[in-house]
């Protein structure tokens, strides 16, 4: 635990430079419609690295911030926010911007209030810990650590809400406990991005997860069945003959209506945590595949986003931690970039599932639909229309470059793989590029082995390397039986040593071992 509060420090610490994008006809960037979805802190780190990366809307992006800061707990994100436009205020691109004063006002009253707030709040929260851990008692302590861990969580300091959180395990005295601890520290490391971190998490809540499946299902065997079906007919029988049959009739109706109504809640409860299971189980694959993707496992990250149950089963981290149009762009580029066509086409396209986050973001469908059409100038055309997306994008950014290198030679792989010879030329036409950079582009993939040819750079022809099949079939028999004949060659001459006895075996030893 210790090196993770270690990463979160140097993390808030040495912030990553960050590339400048241009908005412009080719590249459009509508800042409202993206930071719509997004709720908390999320919206604030989304728009800070806005304004880093979009100088040109830098002012309506600190804007925003400043809006939705004032619905927060964290006075510090005040000057976080405004740090961040400072620095762009710095540079080549943010000559011209207007000053802070001139964009926000910054209201002190309300920063004021909000620390006396954090500070009474935070005595009371330790008052009362201190008091449970005096008296022993082990599921307030828990509790008390729980409720510190979420107060330092919305306050921002990060470190002491791992160390509480952490600290509450030690007193889960049931599963359940144990994944609500867990659910909590994997939320805390989506929004630092510490993505090395959540597989351990992720195991123990899916521990957590069986033992409470298993602990609920002998439960379920083991509860009694039609046990109120008795006291009914025991009233009846204490009673006259007369009334006897019309006692234990409408005892035997109240008897199967309270059955039934025992059999349907029952059900209703079972039903209820099939689905809590559920929507456990979604969000244990989400943080997966973002640690997958954080940490460039690009196949592992796009068979974990495809393998995500519908938007609904997420539950309150849509617009806390992220957006279905986050899943939609993240899954199909991860999918694009490193898995075969025919596995895009049966768990991307066909998958019904996952079109419901492609709906929130209909790029992404152009995209796929160009891509399984073949028509990669449109694939790498969307690519870039949608680069400042990609590339302002918390999570995303900094794998956008290695994505669309691997999207592009992909694209270069499928297109060439039809043919026998092609003229650089017409790649160049097919992808939108020049015959320089096809030509660069081309004799990298033939050096790593993704394309089995040879390029003639005087006529810029690509031409595949045939393989006679016949003659290399012929080849390897001919390997095979020289290497028989060899051996076969060995095993006479050893015989013949022995039928002239210059070899001696004992009663158990082989002739021919």
């Amino acid at each position: 635990m210790a090196t993770m509060e270690v990463d979160v420090e140097q993390q808030q610490q040495q912030p990553r430079r960050r590339a400048v994008f241009t908005i412009d006809d080719d590249h459009p960037f509508d800042l409202d419609a993206y930071i719509a979805p997004y709720t908390g802190r999320t919206v604030i780190d989304r728009l800070i690295a806005i304004i880093i990366q979009c100088p040109s809307i830098a002012p309506h992006a600190l804007s925003l911030a400043f809006q939705h800061l004032y619905r927060l707990r964290d006075p510090s994100l005040v000057n976080a926010v405004i740090g961040a436009y400072e620095s762009v205020l710095g540079t080549q691109e943010g000559k011209g911007l207007p000053p802070v004063a001139d964009v926000v006002t910054v209201d002190m009253e309300w920063v004021e209030d909000v620390t006396k707030r954090n500070v009474a709040e935070r005595t009371k929260l330790e008052v009362e810990l201190k008091t449970y851990t005096n008296n022993m008692i082990k599921e307030s302590i828990r509790m008390g650590h729980r409720d510190l861990g979420d107060f330092f969580r919305a306050t921002g300091e990060f470190g002491l809400a791992l160390k509480h959180y952490t600290k509450s395990r030690e007193f889960c005295s049931t599963s359940q406990h144990v994944l609500d601890m867990c659910m909590s520290v994997l939320e805390l490391v989506i929004e630092q991005r510490n993505y090395a971190h959540i597989p351990s998490y992720v195991y123990k809540a899916e521990g957590a997860l069986e033992s409470l499946t298993i602990g609920s299902a002998v439960a379920n065997a083991t509860s009694p069945s039609a046990s109120t079906s008795q006291v009914p007919q025991g009233s009846a029988m204490a009673m006259g003959t007369g009334a006897s049959s019309t006692t234990s009739g409408a005892g035997l109706g109240a008897s199967s209506m309270i059955g039934s109504a025992g059999g349907g809640s029952s059900q209703v409860s079972q039903s209820r945590k099939s689905t809590d299971r559920d929507h456990i189980h979604t969000k244990l694959e989400f943080v997966l595949a973002l640690s997958h993707l954080g940490t460039g496992a690009y196949d592992k990250a796009a068979v974990a986003f495809l393998r995500l149950g519908p938007p609904e089963q997420l539950g309150d981290w849509i617009g806390k931690l992220v957006a279905p149009s986050d899943i939609a762009i993240y899954g199909a580029l991860c999918a694009l970039a490193s898995l075969s066509r025919s596995f895009v086409k049966a768990q991307l396209v066909d998958n019904p599932t996952f079109a419901t986050y492609i709906e929130q973001e209909p790029y992404v469908r152009e995209l796929v639909q160009a891509y399984m059409a073949s028509d990669f100038k449109k694939v790498l055309d969307i690519l870039s229309r949608n680069s400042i997306r990609h590339n302002t994008d918390i999570h995303l950014s900094p794998h956008t470059p290695e994505l669309t290198r691997l999207i592009r030679h992909v694209s270069l792989v499928l297109y060439f793989a039809p043919f026998e010879t092609v003229r650089l030329e017409r790649m160049a036409d097919a992808l939108g590029w020049s015959v320089e950079e096809v030509e660069r582009e081309v004799v990298g993939l033939i050096q790593g082995g993704r394309i089995v040819g040879r390029v003639d750079s005087r006529g810029k022809i690509l031409v595949a390397k045939k393989t006679d099949h016949r003659a290399e079939l012929f080849s390897r028999a001919m390997k095979m039986a020289s290497e028989m004949e060899k051996t076969n060659r060995k095993l006479l001459l050893r015989m013949r040593l022995y039928v002239f006895c210059f070899l001696l075996f004992s009663p158990t030893t082989s002739l021919f071992f």
